[in-house]
């Protein structure tokens, strides 16, 4: 930034580099790469035809930086280069994950646009509706061949196609999982500094909470933005709206404690006071600089808001576009800004947040997408449905979560949309009968530097396929049954075999949403999902491949299921 000037002549081989050694592109790569036409490129070129670098910088704070599939053109000053993706700013130097990089783009970039729950929620929406789904209302009535989708909470999903051939009593083919991860929730009241001047520190911090059960330590020096849902009050409308927000700069920071003020215990176990050591840092308490020194008057605000940090409302209003004095409430969440990116020597690898369970999330979606664009509700007797629960890093225990009645519910109503009449409660249980979940959250692959915490027999490796979960004291719902569903449709669709997960006799085994479904509603579940490492972590990583893996055998499901399972004995 300080060192002088760039010279035109030197831009190719500066792009080279950086597409070189930048595979996760930074916001000046990014600007350095779409201003280099030179029709854009004028604005920043000096007499002497030299780069005035700090014009470009400053272009770099307003360059468009989270959509990671948007194609950058590549030029030098004085000729045309081919447009490139960021995905695939450098070249592989193997051709085998060629077929897959479209596919992985698509989840890094559904990914990157659900920093939560809602929008998770709000991404798979739309769409939906691009390929014709229309949301259920519960007095609304259904048809077949017609393809719904209600929402509960804005953060937990249900949709569905009904086969042309279906009938009251026919089964469901379900594909279950989870739009929630481990992360930090600003607590009710966020103000956490109350010392005006910041304290000792001068820094102002938010109160926090922990979600679920994350690997605290990896939140330490990140960047991180804010994300979630806000309650305005409309006075004009007389309404209370929810409005998404996602601001997705590094305005939140949990700095580590330098090694130099630790003890020799502390330097050896980093452990994690969830309480006192992840509260981050939005600001320097420099008052009338940050919020025009409208903190010191609190007579005309509720007592709600006086317990909340003061420029966090400013910034959300700024963002929102609506007063402060609106904001009744929210329910917000820290996320990593750094956007998912391909990894490994032949990009073998993406490396993200909420992998788990996002990437399954993604896959189910575009199974179900995929199902109906080829025609396959015409040729279909039964439901094809995908349903994105949440709470699941909680335990499922709520009226979002997979433990609650809206998967019987919905084949209660859907049955009952379609004609069930007096017969509704026999033909209910009958698609119970003839119906099986998928439920899908990501798998542990084997660490190369921890193998001997995977039971030597049964270790998924990433890019090796899909992966069945079992135990035998059903933490996992799987049957042999089931299992042998899901090994089918894979060999039938030309898939590499399945692999299996089972945890060693000594280490206690994790759990999901299909023994907690299959508890609710009598049906028939498999657990299974796409091996990673870093389970739980701000940032993992899987194969490449397992996207492809993924959304092959989902497709196979939603085509397959009913003529496999048939020619199983009852």
């Amino acid at each position: 930034k300080d060192r002088g000037s760039i010279e035109p002549s030197k831009m190719n081989s500066l792009l080279h580099y950086s597409k070189q050694t930048m595979r996760s592109s930074s916001n000046v790569f990014l600007a350095i790469a779409g201003l280099s036409s030179s029709a854009a490129f004028a604005p920043v070129l000096g007499s002497r035809g030299a780069v005035k670098t700090k014009t470009l910088w400053s272009a770099a704070a307003t360059f468009p930086r989270r959509d990671v599939s948007t194609t950058y053109q590549l030029q030098s000053a004085s000729t045309a280069k081919s447009s490139t993706s960021i995905g695939a700013s450098m070249p592989s130097l193997s051709k085998h994950c060629d077929d897959d990089l479209p596919l992985a783009r698509d989840a890094m970039k559904f990914i990157d646009s659900s920093p939560d729950p809602f929008h998770v929620v709000e991404t798979a929406v739309d769409q939906l509706k691009e390929v014709g789904f229309v949301e259920w209302k519960d007095d609304e009535e259904i048809k077949n061949g017609g393809k719904y989708y209600f929402t509960r909470n804005k953060s937990t999903l249900v949709a569905f196609s009904v086969g042309e051939g279906y009938k009251p009593g026919n089964g469901l083919k379900i594909i279950g999982s989870h739009t929630d991860s481990p992360n930090l929730k600003v607590k009710p009241y966020s103000k956490r500094t109350t010392a005006k001047n910041g304290g000792a520190s001068g820094a102002i911090q938010l109160g926090v909470e922990c979600y679920g059960g994350g690997l605290w330590h990896t939140w330490f020096d990140r960047d991180l933005g804010i994300s979630g849902r806000v309650f305005v009050n409309d006075e004009e409308k007389g309404k209370i709206q929810q409005k998404l927000i996602k601001i997705d700069r590094p305005i939140l920071r949990i700095p580590n404690l330098a090694i130099h003020l630790q003890t020799a215990k502390e330097r050896e176990a980093f452990a994690v006071n969830k309480e006192d050591d992840l509260s981050p840092i939005l600001a320097m308490a420099v008052k009338d600089s940050l919020t025009g020194g409208s903190t010191d008057d609190d007579s005309t605000k509720d007592e709600w808001q006086k317990k909340q940090e003061p420029i966090l409302l400013e910034m959300l209003a700024a963002e929102l576009g609506v007063e402060t004095e609106d904001i009744v409430d929210f329910e917000l969440n820290l996320f990593d800004v750094q956007i998912a990116s391909l990894g490994g020597l032949h990009s073998e690898f993406v490396h993200s947040a909420r992998l788990d369970n996002l990437a399954s999330c993604f896959l189910s979606l575009r199974g179900l997408i995929d199902h109906v664009k080829s025609g396959g509700v015409q040729d279909d007797e039964d439901i094809s449905m995908i349903a994105m629960f949440d709470h699941e890093e909680v335990g499922s225990s709520s009226a979002t979560g997979a433990g609650s009645p809206i998967i019987g519910e919905a084949v209660k109503r859907i049955n009952h949309a379609l004609g069930a009449g007096a017969d509704s409660p026999i033909l209910y249980d009958r698609a119970i009968q003839r119906s099986l979940v998928l439920s899908v959250d990501q798998a542990h692959a084997v660490h190369p530097n921890y193998a001997s915490k995977h039971e030597k027999n049964h270790g998924p490796v990433m890019n090796g396929g899909m992966v069945i979960k079992r135990n035998a004291n059903q933490r996992y719902a799987t049957n042999g049954v089931t299992g042998l569903i899901i090994r089918q449709l894979a060999k039938n669709a030309g898939l590499p075999p399945i692999q299996e997960f089972v945890v060693r006799n000594d280490c206690g085994c994790g759990s999901t949403i299909g023994p907690v479904i299959s508890t609710a509603t009598g049906m028939r579940a498999i657990d299974m999902g796409c091996p990673q490492l870093s389970m739980h972590s701000i940032r993992e990583t899987m194969g490449v491949k397992d996207f492809s893996h993924g959304l092959a055998l989902f497709r196979a499901f939603f085509n397959d299921f009913s003529a496999i399972d048939s020619m199983i004995e009852e």
